[in-house]
C-alpha cells in the first residue's frame, strides 16, 4: 500500500488503542497459567494475533470477542504443534515462544516467520535456552529463524547477553516451569523496561523470583505455576510516540486520550524527551495535550526506548540546533535497522543526518516532500508520515501497510486531526 501525505496542520484528539507488548505477555502468561484468564480492551494486531497463533499451537485456548479476550490456559504443560509456527513479523512473540516451547516433554515445534524475521538474531537466547536443558537449534546455522525446539528445561545456570530485552524476557517466563531452579546473569542489558514489565506481569501471576537491583543476576526457583488473571491492557505509550511528537511540530496541537501512568513502559519517557526538547506537555485527566514550545536541540539516550528512535529523529529536524539520538545499538537489529533507514529516508526529504554506530545526530533541517520506502518496519512508516505532514509539498510512502503490525487504526486517527492523506493499493 501507498500513502500520499500533503502538508498539513494537526488539530484535534486521538485515543490510543492497547499495549502491544502488554498485549502478547497477557496472551503468553495465560497461556502458560492454570485456568481462565480475561484480558480486557487488547490490542488486535498482526503481531498480537501472531502470539495467538503461536501460543494457541502450544495447547492454549483462546476466543477473541470486541475488547475481550479469554485464554485457557495449559498450566505449563505445552504440546508440540502439529504444523510449523508462523510468527509473522512478530519478533516478540518468536522470542517469547522459543521459551514456551523449550517446556515441551515430548516432541518438537519448529517456528519460523517472515522474511525480516529470518534475518533477526535470536541466536543468545537459543544457546541460554541449552544451558537449562532444552534443545533449540537454528534451522539455517546462522542463529536466525526457522528454530527447530524441544524441550526440556530442567534448570542450570546461564550467562546472557541480553542486547534485546526479548531475550530475557523469554528466560523469565520460561524459567519458572522448567523441572529445577535457574540461575540467569546478565552482562548486558537493553531497554530494561522492558524486563520489568515482564516481572509485573510474573508477580501477579503468582510467581516467585529474586533479582539483582541492576538486573544483572536472577535466581529462579523452578516447578511453579502460573495463576489466571483479568487485567485491562493500559493504552501503548510506543504508538502514543507518533501522536505525541506529532503534536510538537510547527502549529499543530494534539491532545491523547487514554494515556495513564505506567512505569512498566518505558516509552513513558518520551514525554520527558518532549520536554527537554522544548515542547509544551500537559498531562490532565481529561488527556494528554501537546503543542509546539519552540524546540531545541538535545541529547537523549534511547537505550531504554528503541522504539522511539523514528519519532525522535524526525523531531531533530525541527529543532534549533543538534539533537543526539545516542546509547541505542539495538536499533539495528529491530524490523529494520533503524538507525540506517531513518539516516537514508529523512536524507531523501533534505534532512541533514548523521549516522552512528549506536545512534544519530540531526541538524535542524526543512523537509520537502519525497517519495520515501517504509522498509516494512511499521515504526518508520508511522514517523515518516507524521514528517510528511510537516514537509513542503507531497510525499509518497511505499510499504505503508506495516502499520496493521502494531497500529491498524494508524492512517485513521491521522486523518480524525485532519491530515491529509490518500491511501493506495
Amino acid at each position: 500500500m501507498k500513502a500520499r501525505i500533503y502538508p498539513s496542520r494537526l488539530a484535534g484528539e486521538v485515543e490510543i488503542p492497547g499495549s502491544k507488548s502488554h498485549t502478547i505477555r497477557a496472551v503468553a502468561v495465560g497461556a502458560l497459567a492454570g485456568g481462565r484468564s480475561t484480558i480486557r480492551r487488547p490490542l488486535v494486531s498482526a503481531d498480537t494475533l501472531s502470539a495467538v497463533r503461536a501460543y494457541s499451537a502450544a495447547g492454549a485456548r483462546v476466543e477473541r470477542s470486541k475488547d475481550l479476550w479469554t485464554v485457557e490456559g495449559t498450566l505449563g504443560e505445552v504440546r508440540a504443534p502439529e504444523e510449523p509456527v508462523d510468527v509473522a513479523n512478530s519478533g516478540t512473540t518468536l522470542r517469547l515462544a522459543l521459551g514456551a516451547f523449550s517446556l515441551l516433554r515430548e516432541g518438537t515445534a519448529r517456528l519460523t516467520g517472515d522474511e525480516q524475521i529470518r534475518r533477526r538474531p535470536a541466536g543468545p537466547l537459543a544457546r541460554s535456552l541449552e544451558d537449562l536443558g532444552a534443545s533449540v537449534k537454528s534451522l539455517g546455522g546462522n542463529d536466525c529463524a526457522p528454530f527447530e525446539v524441544s524441550g526440556r528445561l530442567r534448570g542450570g545456570r546461564t550467562s546472557i547477553e541480553a542486547v534485546t530485552s526479548q531475550y530475557l524476557s523469554s528466560l523469565l517466563l520460561a524459567a519458572p516451569l522448567a523441572d529445577g531452579d535457574s540461575l540467569v546473569d546478565v552482562p548486558v542489558l537493553n531497554e530494561a523496561p522492558y524486563v520489568h514489565m515482564t516481572l509485573d506481569w510474573l508477580r501477579r501471576a503468582g510467581v516467585e523470583l529474586a533479582h539483582a537491583e541492576g538486573l544483572s543476576h536472577f535466581e529462579v526457583p523452578g516447578g511453579q505455576a502460573f495463576a489466571p488473571f483479568e487485567r485491562t491492557i493500559p493504552a501503548d505509550f510506543s504508538s502514543a510516540t507518533f501522536f505525541l511528537g506529532a503534536g510538537a511540530i510547527g502549529e499543530n496541537d494534539v491532545r491523547l486520550l487514554g494515556l495513564k501512568d505506567d512505569p512498566t513502559q518505558g516509552d513513558r519517557a518520551v514525554l520527558d524527551y518532549l520536554r527537554e526538547l522544548g515542547a509544551r506537555v500537559s498531562v490532565e485527566a481529561a488527556g494528554t495535550a501537546v503543542s509546539p514550545g519552540g524546540l531545541c536541540g538535545a541529547e537523549l539516550d534511547l537505550n531504554a526506548t528503541p522504539d522511539a528512535l523514528p519519532m525522535m529523529a524526525v523531531l531533530g529536524c525541527f529543532a534549533r540546533g543538534r539533537t543526539l539520538l545516542g546509547n541505542v545499538p539495538q536499533a539495528r537489529i529491530k524490523e529494520s535497522d533503524r538507525i540506517e533507514v531513518m539516516a537514508a529516508e529523512l536524507s531523501k526529504m533534505g534532512a541533514s543526518v548523521e549516522e552512528l554506530e549506536d545512534g544519530l545526530v540531526v541538524e535542524e533541517s526543512a523537509l520537502r516532500g519525497a517519495r520515501l520506502d517504509g522498509r516494512g518496519d511499521h515504526r518508520v512508516v508511522m514517523a515518516l508520515s507524521v514528517a510528511a505532514t510537516a514537509a513542503e509539498g507531497e510525499s509518497e510512502i511505499e510499504g505503508a501497510e506495516a502499520v496493521e503490525i502494531t497500529f491498524p487504526g494508524f492512517f485513521d486517527l491521522l486523518g480524525k486531526l485532519t491530515a491529509r492523506i490518500e491511501l493506495e493499493e
